[in-house]
């Protein structure tokens, strides 16, 4: 499911973004401008987005099956990944036409002049408190990372999306008054082609951005160092003396699964194993609550001979 977080984030930026298509588009239809249409192409495509967040966020919350015994967590991943395309294909490409297209064939805006200028500057401030609210939401999750480093290595794709949304939404709104403004000044409507052109530029970017990250998720991402750190650091003691090797995997953002070989002593009978093994369950749920899923395999560490230790690699 998704965080309460992500889930108002969404929200606020659905209800934003609805707004903005909406008087964009009517814009659009009185004054012809391609900055307007891309914009509001580029707004209808978040709203979309945004439901697809949902959507996926409540598919994931569905239970194990026989045939998904791990359950759907990875589905938010999906839909996200979904978003980039979206994102790339509806909004950066129709605008990187539009702006081929109207840079062929250039037109001035003859009527309703300032009425872009009007609804471009009422937009970035919807667009604005949208992204606040993303930036509110995510610092409390962000810790110490840096806004890079955040996008880079959440689990839960839902704010990182939109935080890179908002931030695209933004940038595009600037230059889409850029080419707007410069069109009513010089009437020349090359000026409103390039602000298009550039929304679209913007929009492939931040997509194959997102695209990357959440291909990255869905092949299966391990916990981060600290994580691995705290876990093998909970599995030893009670009966087991060290991990041999530790391997970890996200099911989803919220689910970690835990698989681990461990040491334990030669002389401990079957039953001194099994209890060891879940005392160290418990120390690893404790230091990590999100780790659901743990396999241990106890062994004994097998210390190479000399002979061994000299014969060359292979």
């Amino acid at each position: 499911m998704a965080t309460d977080g992500g889930s108002t984030a969404i929200v606020a930026a659905l209800t934003a973004n609805i707004g903005i298509a909406v008087t964009k588009f009517i814009a659009f239809l009185l004054t012809s401008s391609s900055s307007m249409l891309a914009e509001s192409i580029h707004s209808l495509a978040d709203s979309g987005n945004q439901v697809l967040l949902l959507v996926g966020g409540k598919r994931a919350k569905r239970a194990a099956t026989p045939d998904h015994p791990f359950g759907y967590g990875r589905e938010r991943y999906v839909y996200a990944f979904i978003v980039a395309i979206v994102l790339f294909s509806i909004g950066g490409l129709f605008a990187l036409y539009e702006g081929y297209h109207k840079w062929l064939e250039p037109e001035p805006i003859t009527a309703w002049k300032w009425v872009p200028i009007a609804v471009l500057v009422a937009a970035i401030g919807m667009e604005s408190y949208s992204f606040r609210t993303a930036i509110v939401e995510s610092n409390r999750v962000r810790g110490d990372r840096s806004w890079v480093e955040f996008v880079r290595t959440a689990k839960a794709p839902e704010l990182p999306v939109v935080l890179l949304e908002d931030a695209a939404a933004l940038i595009g709104l600037v230059l889409a008054l850029f080419g707007v403004t410069l069109t009513l000044l010089t009437d020349d409507g090359r000026w409103d082609a390039v602000g298009t052109a550039s929304i679209g530029v913007l929009l492939v970017t931040v997509a194959v951005v997102l695209a990357v990250e959440m291909k990255s998720l869905l092949i299966g991402e391990g916990a981060s160092p600290q994580a691995v750190r705290r876990i093998a650091a909970a599995l030893v003691g009670d009966g087991v003396v060290s991990v041999i090797h530790l391997k970890t995997l996200h099911l989803g953002p919220e689910e970690l699964l835990v698989a681990a070989k461990i040491e334990v002593d030669a002389g401990e009978s079957a039953t001194e194993v099994g209890r060891a093994i879940d005392a160290a369950e418990q120390r690893v749920r404790a230091a990590e609550p999100i780790a659901r899923q743990i396999y241990l395999e106890p062994d004994l560490r097998r210390i190479a001979s000399p002979k061994d230790a000299q014969a060359p690699e292979r």
